[in-house]
């Protein structure tokens, strides 16, 4: 694997950590020994002061054999130039000022210090540190870029930890309630679901889930990133993120962001003056105006030329912006909600799409699943569909049985869409009242769509997707449930949802791969293999 594709995931496996649902004291001890094998440090700790109503909140790294993080304290002469300048490195603490007092540093000989500011509720007064031994000549640039990133997202996750906390739970307990209220209602009927779900059509676990972490989102301002296959519903969710927030009574605004230029992406996005170009004849107010006091969506973010992406980042730093052609500073309060069928780690590295952007867009990610991997969901969407259908033309259309069972068998690469396209084109040329699975276009090898996937072909009278050649289907997947890698967009996310499975299996085991191999149901060797595909360091605990 290149060191690049290695550190995207790990970063990636460092931003799920700090979100899952554990006790916050878990989360970020887990989150500091992950970013120690990151940065290849001896040991480190997060240090967040206590405020008023909260508590002191510290973690730090486990070291068998050699003294905790925990036992070392930071001078304050040290944290006062992290609190000032947001960062700090000192290339030997032996021969530093600033740790001249400290006898326990200089005894485990010449040690490199690197730290960074904690930013929670719009304050700085917390720091995360590492120390590593010194190495002459070493730039310590990238580690304590990286670890300025890091800081950045352990403050968004105590924000939304201590969110739910003011609520006298945690995030554990509020995940656990949540799961029991499913179960309570899982005999609802699809139409309840509907409209508890405020659009969102399904009853599965995989579905539920995002929802509910969807809901949790929405009680705070935090930037959220909807990621997935296209066709997965990421308006939808945004449109459900809103609707649970404060802002609900407040404009919901959604732009897609296709393939434009930087000065049309511009206008549209901040407006223009009157004469600011040819064809300007009046003043615009732009998207973000539009949306002032409630939510912004911006789709296919990853297609913005790089040239605007700068101007992007500003705006959502700052909250502050011209119009085209104007001079006047415009402030507005609104919160982002970014989306992206694309692998933006991977446009990081081949320099399409900028670091500091990324990062600052990618605190809080939402992966959606991809309708094979929503169990049950399918007939319940198919029935809404059609009647959808019914509605809009005065039909009296119904699914046989034998219809609902052979939907159910189909992968739909193109997920929610793809299967309302599926519907809608069955119903119209249904010459009965009622749809058999004979009336599909796959019967009679006519689903074009298929064509577009590679990999993807009609047999047995539905659509199937083979594994890529030398591969290993998907953990806990039907051996035909593998998503082609191409386009790019599916195959990633998939590999994502992938990766996630493989890692929280084995959290769960304690990085024991044979019982980790038990939870997935796979063999020992199919699990080792998984971890060399996607890189995944085998922790030591």
């Amino acid at each position: 694997m290149r060191k690049q594709d290695k550190r995207s995931a790990e970063i990636y496996s460092i931003s799920k950590a700090l979100f899952a649902p554990t006790r916050l004291e878990i989360t970020l001890n887990n989150f500091v020994n992950s970013l120690s094998l990151v940065l290849r440090m001896r040991r480190g700790g997060l240090e967040i002061p206590a405020s008023e109503g909260e508590t002191k909140i510290t973690a730090a790294t486990r070291n068998s054999g050699s003294p905790s993080a925990a036992d070392y304290t930071v001078p304050k002469a040290a944290i006062d130039q992290i609190m000032t300048a947001g960062r700090l490195v000192v290339p030997d603490v032996c021969n530093s000022e600033l740790f001249k007092d400290q006898i326990k540093w200089h005894r485990i000989g010449p040690t490199a210090f690197i730290a960074a500011a904690v930013e929670v509720d719009h304050e700085t007064g917390g720091m995360l540190w590492f120390e590593r031994a010194k190495e002459s000549g070493y730039d310590y640039e990238e580690d304590v870029h990286l670890l300025s990133r890091a800081a950045d997202l352990a403050g968004m996750a105590i924000r939304l930890h201590r969110t739910i906390s003011g609520r006298g739970r945690t995030f554990a307990e509020e995940q656990e309630e949540q799961q029991n209220s499913r179960d309570e209602q899982s005999q609802s009927s699809a139409r309840q679901r509907l409209l508890k779900n405020d659009g969102i059509i399904g009853e599965s676990t995989a579905l539920m889930a995002a929802v509910d972490t969807a809901k949790v989102m929405a009680e705070t301002n935090s930037i959220v990133l909807l990621r997935g296959e296209t066709g997965t519903g990421k308006e939808c969710f945004a449109k459900l993120i809103h609707q649970h927030s404060t802002r609900q009574k407040k404009p919901f605004i959604k732009f897609n962001c296709p393939a434009l230029s930087e000065s049309l992406l511009e206008s549209e996005l901040f407006g223009h003056e009157k004469g600011a170009f040819t064809g300007a004849i009046a003043q615009r107010v732009g998207r973000f105006e539009s949306a002032n006091g409630g939510t912004l969506l911006l789709d296919e973010i990853g297609e913005i030329p790089p040239a605007f992406q700068a101007k992007l980042l500003r705006v959502i730093q700052e909250g502050e912006f011209e119009r085209v052609g104007g001079t006047k500073t415009l402030k507005v309060d609104v919160r982002l909600i970014f989306a992206t069928n694309k692998d933006l780690e991977m446009a990081v590295q081949n320099g399409e799409f900028r670091e500091d952007l990324y990062y600052r867009i990618s605190g809080v990610p939402l992966i959606l699943p991809p309708l094979r991997h929503r169990d049950g969901d399918i007939p319940l969407l198919a029935r809404a569909f059609l009647q959808r259908f019914n509605e809009e033309n005065g039909r009296d259309l119904h699914f046989a049985p034998s219809a609902l069972d052979h939907l159910s068998k189909c992968k739909f690469p193109g997920n929610v869409r793809e299967l309302e396209n599926c519907v809608r084109r069955t119903a119209t040329l249904a010459r009965s009242k009622t749809i058999t699975s004979s009336d599909f276009a796959c019967q009679t090898d006519q689903c074009f769509s298929s064509r577009l996937w590679k990999g993807v072909h009609c047999s047995h009278g539905h659509i199937e997707i083979d594994a890529p050649a030398g591969t290993t289907p998907l953990l806990g997947a039907p051996a035909n449930d593998v998503p082609p890698k191409e386009p790019g967009s599916a195959g990633v996310a998939s590999n994502l949802i992938e990766r996630d499975r493989l890692i929280s299996a084995l959290e769960e085991a304690g990085w024991n791969q044979a019982k980790a191999a038990r939870i997935l149901k796979k063999t020992p060797r199919q699990v080792g293999y998984a971890l060399r595909r996607h890189g995944v360091d085998v922790r030591k605990l």
